[in-house]
């Protein structure tokens, strides 16, 4: 059985004690909000934080709010952002996301804040410590190799988080606190291609709110590959978001790419490359195309890495498909129900 490391607790009620007791506490606390990700990663010995600050009991950040576009508290539950009514109406892309992450189960304990700041994963760091120790660790945790790739100096650990991607598409922002004050950034931003230091987020700033653009005119959607139809993370995540004009002419469009690299990230020329013109089988296999050149996966996750770069094309094309108006429920469910490998 593997068992939780010792460390202190802390539970604020509000997010200004939050941020007191992380600056006091200095680089040797962590944020716990679902710990659906950092728990199982403590009794791994992969995170072996001496504090953990609760940030379940926070109202502040359970709240929801509909202005000109929406502001999420980063402590709702992927299952409260899933079946929210105007997520729902207005920013689909979201809702299908965050109801693909895990389980039911997960998903009434994990937060949206917590999966936009999930740790990055790798084969090789995602074991035992005794596993780890005995191919002498790897260069993200303890170690100074980079087992996936021996001759870089960078960690290629894969960001393998659902809601990122889709929030992405959608132009979000998040606003960042600390006891200096706070700070508003883009989601995009908020990345690193980094396996080790994958957030621009510093060490004494905790993630309040996520801020949603009015979606007027916008539709959105995401389209996740994973081996089995439940619970697995990523290995391929694409959104896409895009207005369209009264006779189905892209005003302006989005492209997100998740799991084929240490952060999540646009693809301008996708945007570019739609902007002005209708959704044609034609354009639609022009951007795919695109898109799926920049997915770079490396073999740290689970299926073939040429499998899944080939493949990358064709949900962007589904994505595409899907926000011209097809209906792509039966795709949608085959790739659900089918076993891969």
């Amino acid at each position: 059985m593997m068992r939780l490391p010792w460390f202190d607790f802390r539970a604020p009620r509000s997010v200004a004690e939050a941020v007191r007791i992380l600056e006091g506490e200095g680089p040797g606390a962590m944020l716990l909000a679902g710990g659906t990700d950092l728990l199982p990663n403590m009794k791994r010995r992969q995170q072996t934080p001496a504090t953990l600050i609760a940030l379940r009991g926070v109202p502040e950040l359970r709240q929801m709010a509909i202005d000109s576009g929406m502001t999420l508290g980063a402590g709702i539950t992927l299952t409260e952002a899933a079946s929210a009514e105007a997520v729902r109406e207005n920013y689909a892309g979201l809702m299908q996301a965050a109801a693909q992450v895990a389980t039911p189960h997960l998903r009434n304990m994990a937060t949206l804040g917590g999966n936009l700041c999930l740790d990055t994963r790798c084969s090789y760091y995602d074991q035992s410590h005794e596993w780890r120790k005995a191919i002498d660790f790897c260069l993200k945790k303890d170690g100074e190799t980079c087992w996936v790739a021996t001759a870089s100096k960078r960690c290629v650990a894969v960001s393998s988080t659902d809601t990122a991607p889709a929030l992405i598409a959608l132009g979000a922002k998040v606003k960042l606190v600390s006891a200096a004050g706070e700070r508003e950034v883009a989601l995009e931003d908020l990345y690193k291609n980094d396996g080790m230091e994958y957030l621009t987020r510093r060490a004494d700033e905790i993630l309040t709110e996520v801020r949603l653009p009015d979606s007027a005119g916008w539709r959105s959607t995401y389209w996740k590959l994973r081996r089995r139809g439940s619970f697995d993370f990523p290995i391929l995540g694409v959104a896409a978001a895009a207005k369209f004009a009264k006779d189905g002419t892209v005003e302006a469009a989005r492209v997100a790419l998740g799991a084929v690299a240490s952060r999540p990230f646009l693809v301008p020329k996708a945007g570019e490359a739609l902007a002005g013109k209708r959704l044609s089988d034609e354009l639609i296999a022009e951007v795919a195309a695109t898109v799926g050149a920049r997915a770079k996966p490396m073999d740290n996750a689970d299926m073939d890495i040429y499998w899944r770069k080939q493949v990358a094309p064709d949900f962007v094309g589904y994505a595409l498909r899907e926000l011209r108006g097809d209906d792509m429920r039966a795709t949608r469910m085959r790739i659900a129900r089918q076993a891969l490998g």
